[in-house]
């Protein structure tokens, strides 16, 4: 690219911390990300003044973000596509004429995530058609690693964040990681900001004698990343002594749907899923039901506490996971809490459910352990 020539800025809707790949892949390539502002309630109210009034939360929330980055100046705005049962695949159509409609001007693309390699190498040549394809395969591999350093920095920060004896402080730490992992700009300076971060939230002073919950957090997985559409359901159980598990994870969405075979480790999720859920759900039927409802069993598996199912109102493959709890539960001790959400959920009732959802499993962990002390006893 020449010194005077115009980067064109590109930007994609927020979910989590995605936007730590995503913005260094495209900065690989010579383009430049255009981050919006981090999904709030003027977010979700420009989204949701535009969009049908029965579509879920994520798509409003993605058409807020893509209002603001357009307004802010963003040349360009990025999609997944999905194929399935699920209304994300019909999201791009509907955006895209949401956007026109609102006359602004801004081109829309699309990535085909489930092409895999091919579909991101592809969605990388439209926004910088060079001959050459060393630099958009390194980008694409920068991205992942990215991504399941995130992951990992998050699973570290759940730990702390349970027995941290400021509360406050591991997320602080966290995210001073999560600032040198995104200025990395090469795979060495990678591993170097992982391992700092990693000890910035390792100095957090702990109690590891403090009596901790492990609960799995299942669901839709937009829902289960984003703390703003669940009202950063992590921080709250973390303050009330909860270690939490996201069963979703965008390192494990590209081990499904991304990462060629050869590379893959062990089961993958969607593996497992298949494996658990036949006893209940024979097949996939769209979103990530299929891997909800396994995930119930292999929370039962791992002796977790209990299990949290977050899914936005209207989603129909959710609905159906959240109709064969009831006969799960029937076969497991697990506590399954199903909360949905949508732009009216209101804080307060939001933590209530919460805080009795805790308690319910402290009981059951204490009788736990009574019922073993006494067979011990005897």
């Amino acid at each position: 690219m020449k010194k005077n020539e115009k980067r064109i800025k590109v930007a994609f809707p927020h979910m989590g911390n995605i936007y730590v790949a995503w913005a260094s892949a495209l900065r690989m390539i010579g383009v430049e990300p255009f981050i919006p502002p981090y999904t709030s309630k003027k977010t979700l109210s420009l989204g949701a003044k535009n969009s049908p009034e029965a579509i879920c939360l994520p798509y409003k929330l993605i058409l807020g973000n893509f209002i603001e980055a357009i307004e802010g100046g963003a040349d360009y705005v990025a999609m997944i596509t999905s194929p399935g049962c699920c209304r994300l695949g019909e999201y791009g159509k509907s955006i895209n004429n949401a956007l026109k409609d609102l006359g602004l001007g801004s081109k829309y693309i699309e990535l085909a995530l489930y092409d895999g390699i091919k579909g991101m190498y592809n969605f990388l040549k439209i926004l910088h058609p060079s001959k050459n394809p060393i630099p958009k395969i390194k980008a694409i591999y920068m991205g992942i690693r990215k991504v399941f350093a995130m992951d990992e920095l998050a699973d570290f920060l759940s730990y702390h964040r349970a027995r941290e004896v400021h509360f406050g402080d591991s997320e602080r730490a966290f995210k001073r990681g999560r600032r040198l992992i995104t200025e990395a700009r090469t795979l060495k300076e990678l591993r170097k900001a992982l391992k700092q971060a990693l000890r910035y939230i390792s100095a957090v002073e702990i109690d590891k004698n403090r009596d901790v919950l492990h609960v799995d957090l299942t669901g839709e997985i937009y829902m289960v990343l984003d703390e703003f559409s669940n009202q950063n359901i992590e921080r709250e159980l973390g303050r009330m002594g909860v270690q939490t598990r996201r069963s979703l994870t965008v390192s494990g969405f590209l081990k499904d749907a991304i990462i060629p075979k050869i590379f893959k480790k062990g089961e993958t999720h969607l593996q497992r899923a298949y494996r658990l859920a036949k006893p209940y759900l024979m097949r996939d039927i769209g979103g990530d039901s299929l891997e909800c409802v396994s995930d119930v069993l292999y929370a039962q598996e791992k002796g977790k506490d209990g299990i949290i199912h977050i899914s936005p109102f209207t989603c129909m493959p959710e609905i159906m996971s959240q109709n064969i709890f009831p006969k799960m539960r029937e076969d497991v001790e697990l506590p399954i809490l199903a909360l949905i959400m949508d732009e009216q959920t209101g804080k307060a009732g939001y933590i209530t459910r919460i805080e009795a959802f805790v308690d319910l499993m402290r009981r059951k962990k204490m009788k736990r352990a009574m019922k073993e002390a006494e067979l011990q006893a005897k």
